[in-house]
């Protein structure tokens, strides 16, 4: 079931972030649209739209997340592995990802400052000045 999820869920995610995907989707908001003086611009005609995007922004939410987990879990694993292979790398940053916001975020503060120390790199704000450069 998971990979049949997957497998389906993946094709979707795709599919809709293509312009095609938006092609389709203006079109069928032009075609409601053009036939508004056709149905009197009932209430009835109204609900369709509003039923058919309400729905397809339900199911889509999931989609999204899906991919999004998906994506975030190889990353994190990607991470891990260069982590642990690079031999001068805390290897107890492995899995930070678990912690809760504000302990990720004392993680940061503490590496920033610790970067800022650090006696043998240019300030941070040359450094990102130069890279702001290079374009």
């Amino acid at each position: 079931m998971d990979r049949l999820f997957t497998r389906i869920s993946s094709r979707i995610a795709a599919f809709a972030g293509q312009p095609v995907a938006f092609i389709v989707a203006l079109l069928a908001v032009i075609v409601w649209g053009a036939t508004g003086p056709l149905f009197h611009y009932s209430e009835t005609w109204q609900l369709v739209i509003n039923t058919g995007t309400t729905i397809i922004t339900f199911l889509m939410i999931f989609l999204v997340q899906n991919s999004q987990n998906r994506d975030g879990a190889a990353m994190q694993a990607k991470l891990d592995e260069l982590i642990r292979a690079i031999e001068d790398a805390r290897g107890n940053f492995i899995g930070i990802e678990h912690l809760t916001d504000s302990e990720i975020t004392r993680i940061r503060d503490d590496l920033e400052k610790e970067c800022n120390e650090d006696e043998d790199k240019p300030p941070r704000d040359l450094a990102v000045d130069r890279l702001l450069k290079r374009r």
